[in-house]
């Protein structure tokens, strides 16, 4: 037998019954909001040309995607992320369309670094883009989404931070560092490199308040205050213009009644050259990784081809997953509520009954192993079902009651009842 024909490569797994189950609940959960919100669904494919993905090399290095090659010797990959092939969709597909566009997607992504604390390299992204508008209404509405999605998944104890890329770059232009220096600095504040930074910022001429204000960069958190406090130290017009609209931001999801959910992060600093506007991240607790992150992007849509302002979040549906069970949150789980096994007289009808019986919602198995009712029992126990029907002929019905050990005759009409 070859080694490895029973197993699976790292990084990707089988979904078994339990798990999937709960999956294709938060997924179906997930969509039926999104539809509720106005986004609705589309579907790009698995395989994407390489070329696709090469127009934001900061968001997705070429060393973290799956490539071959088609009979063409063209480049391929499977998609390593949902957003990108968004755009290129809106660019070419949509580019005629009735603005603001609302989109959503559920799909499987992969990734060779997704690997470790829980993540896998191949995984699951559910998530929204609203197209064609650049308002704080539009930022603030997605991320309503993002939070809504969160709770629609089982989770409420769970934080949205809220940062903004204007801020950092303003920062940095007004302490006079170089393209390099902030590139180390995004790093380094990303990291919570305390030391890293003041090395840096030591070696060179900026004023005190200027030199506190970006050590003190990782621990900017929290509400209006702390856009208050720093408007008081920064005179730079494009630190002040992101201020301005993170306060605009905050009080429209205060009206949305999500102030228990989102805080303020200045200290936010990721993928500088994807996003243009407001980032955030969702945090929950069992999860070393945030479960969901988003953002503006205004001009990824342009690299296709089409100006057009953006903006949206990915959540990771088996990040949350982890974090369910890691919070052990009771999920439902797959279950029967009977099980029908028939003499060969009452076939026909037993056939009837399960049909009406899943008409009404119920789960129900039918017994195909003839082997007779002590046997059905023995099944429906180790299976957890709690009572099995038995058609003995056309209108004599026998329940059992598995977990009692009664057993009551019935006829057809009093079963339906």
């Amino acid at each position: 037998m070859p080694k490895w024909k029973i197993y699976t490569p790292d990084g990707v797994q089988d979904i078994l019954f339990d798990e999937c189950y709960i999956k294709k609940n938060i997924e179906a959960e997930l969509r039926e909001l999104f539809r509720r919100c106005g986004y609705f669904e589309i579907e790009t494919p698995i395989l994407e040309f390489f070329d696709t993905f090469t127009v934001d090399e900061e968001s997705t290095p070429q060393e973290s995607m799956f490539k071959f090659f088609d009979q063409q010797g063209r480049i391929l990959v499977l998609r390593p992320d949902l957003t990108i092939p968004v755009a290129r969709v809106a660019a070419s597909k949509l580019k005629d369309a009735q603005y603001p566009l609302r989109i959503s997607y559920i799909g499987n992504t992969f990734r060779y670094n997704e690997s470790g604390g829980g993540r896998q390299k191949e995984f699951t992204q559910a998530g929204i883009e609203l197209l064609g508008e650049v308002t704080p209404e539009s930022d603030a509405e997605v991320i309503s989404i993002a939070v809504n999605a969160v709770k629609t998944c089982g989770l409420n104890d769970f934080q949205i931070d809220i940062g903004h890329v204007g801020f950092f770059k303003g920062l940095m232009e007004e302490a006079g560092l170089c393209e390099q220096d902030m590139a180390q600095m995004r790093i380094l504040i990303e990291r919570k490199d305390f030391i890293g930074i003041e090395e840096i910022i030591s070696k060179r001429d900026i004023s005190s308040h200027i030199k506190k204000l970006i050590f003190n960069m990782p621990r900017l958190s929290g509400g209006i205050d702390v856009i208050d406090r720093v408007r008081k130290i920064l005179k730079g017009p494009k630190t002040l213009e992101a201020l301005d609209y993170l306060e605009e931001l905050l009080k429209i999801l205060e009206d949305y009644g999500l102030n228990d959910y989102v805080s303020i992060d200045l200290g936010m600093v990721q993928s500088l050259n994807y996003y243009t506007g407001i980032i955030f991240r969702g945090f929950t607790h069992g999860v070393g990784f945030p479960i969901l992150s988003g953002g503006r992007y205004d001009n990824l849509i342009e690299k296709f081809g089409l100006r057009l302002p953006a903006t949206g979040f990915s959540l990771g549906v088996n990040l949350v997953m982890n974090a369910l069970e890691r919070q052990q949150k009771c999920m439902d789980k797959p279950h029967v509520d009977s099980l029908i096994y028939y003499e060969k007289e009452g076939r026909k009808v037993a056939f009837e009954i399960c049909r009406q019986l899943r008409a009404q919602g119920l789960v129900i198995q039918m017994d195909i192993t003839m082997a007779g009712k002590e046997r059905v029992k023995a099944y429906a126990r180790s299976m957890g079902i709690g009572g099995i029907i038995g058609v003995l002929d056309e209108d004599l019905i026998e329940i059992h009651n598995l977990e009692t050990n009664e057993i009551k005759r019935v006829s057809r009409s009093e079963l339906l009842k």
